[in-house]
């Protein structure tokens, strides 16, 4: 689905990723994984094409991302923010229905998708009538997959969506996305820093340390066969926050 070889990434002189190989297969959830400032929101963005590598090639289902196809590849991607990223201005209806109109479905196409995704996500329909203002987080995040859905793309990309909600309704739109990736059978790329999330949803979870893929596989092989002692650090840090937090 998505290949990503010998990529590398530098703001400046500052080198955020150093060179990198990763194979995404159709079908699969993958979790992108590590502490702030790793890079793995900056691999996200290549994989999207929202930044262009310093050096190597990222395909998306053999073609090769280039700055004069990025326009088209994007309508075959969905692609979620942390905080939803809802145009203001816009109801949620018409931020859900935004690229459509842009492709030129019909209204009737339009509204049927948008009630299937409706259905799908569990939002009430009376909630897309009102701006992202007046809606709660939980809701702009569903109205954000919505419209990350709404092209029916390839492949759904998404940046720690749910970083910014509390605990409560953090857990319930986990389950519910969990059943939408294994529902629909899309290809996943989920970023987070969170290990329970990542064990949650991840067929293949890749840990990231520095710019660097330490280590990718399921969780039973990170913990039980680590690629270097910073994998266990890792995952012992997170189950001390955890247990620190139930204390």
């Amino acid at each position: 689905m998505l290949t990503l070889q010998d990529v590398t990434k530098s703001f400046g002189s500052k080198q955020v990723l150093e060179p990198t190989n990763l194979s995404i297969d159709a079908g699969n959830t993958y979790v992108l994984i590590g502490p702030s400032g790793c890079g793995k929101s900056t691999l996200l963005r290549l994989m999207i094409g929202l930044v262009e590598p310093t050096n190597g090639t990222v395909e998306f289902q053999g073609e090769t991302l280039r700055p004069e196809r990025y326009e088209t590849v994007r309508q075959r991607m969905g692609f979620v923010v942390q905080d939803g990223g809802l145009f203001p201005h816009l109801n949620g209806y018409d931020n859900v229905a935004l690229m459509a109109r842009y492709v030129g479905w019909t209204q009737q196409q339009i509204q049927a998708r948008v009630e299937e995704l409706a259905s799908l996500t569990h939002l009430e329909s009376d909630v897309l009538q009102r701006f992202p203002i007046q809606i709660s987080g939980g809701q702009r995040q569903r109205v954000s997959l919505m419209r990350a859905l709404m092209l029916d793309p390839d492949i759904l990309l998404l940046d720690e969506p749910l970083g910014a909600l509390d605990p409560m309704i953090r857990s319930e739109l986990q389950t519910e996305l969990r059943e939408i990736f294994q529902s629909l059978k899309k290809t996943v790329v989920l970023v987070t820093h969170d290990m329970g999330e990542a064990s949650y949803f991840g067929d293949v979870i890749v840990l990231i340390r520095e710019g660097r893929i330490v280590q990718q596989g399921q969780v039973g092989d990170l913990i039980a066969k680590p690629a270097e002692p910073y994998v266990t650090k890792f995952i012992q840090a997170q189950r001390s926050l955890i247990d620190g937090e139930k204390s």
